[in-house]
């Protein structure tokens, strides 16, 4: 996983890898990180999009596969 903006601060990495089993979800590689309720972690990822292998998506039951690379996206702001 890589962390951009304030995912970034929110979670102090540029990028983190998870082993996680057969069937896992981006949902279950959010879990696997300190973000308890209400703290800042959890209040990014709340508004979080994600590239999963350069596919955009919104929907953590997407399934990840051995060496996906997922992107962790906060809503960017500008014009």
């Amino acid at each position: 996983m890589r962390f951009f903006a304030s995912a970034r601060a929110a979670t102090g990495l540029d990028e983190t890898t998870l082993s996680l089993p057969t069937g896992a979800t981006i949902g279950d590689a959010l879990s696997r990180l300190d973000a308890a309720p209400g703290q800042p972690l959890d209040r990014v990822l709340a508004r979080c999009s994600f590239l999963v292998n350069a596919v955009a998506t919104t929907d953590r039951a997407v399934t990840l596969g051995d060496g996906d690379l997922v992107d962790v996206m906060p809503p960017f702001a500008g014009g």
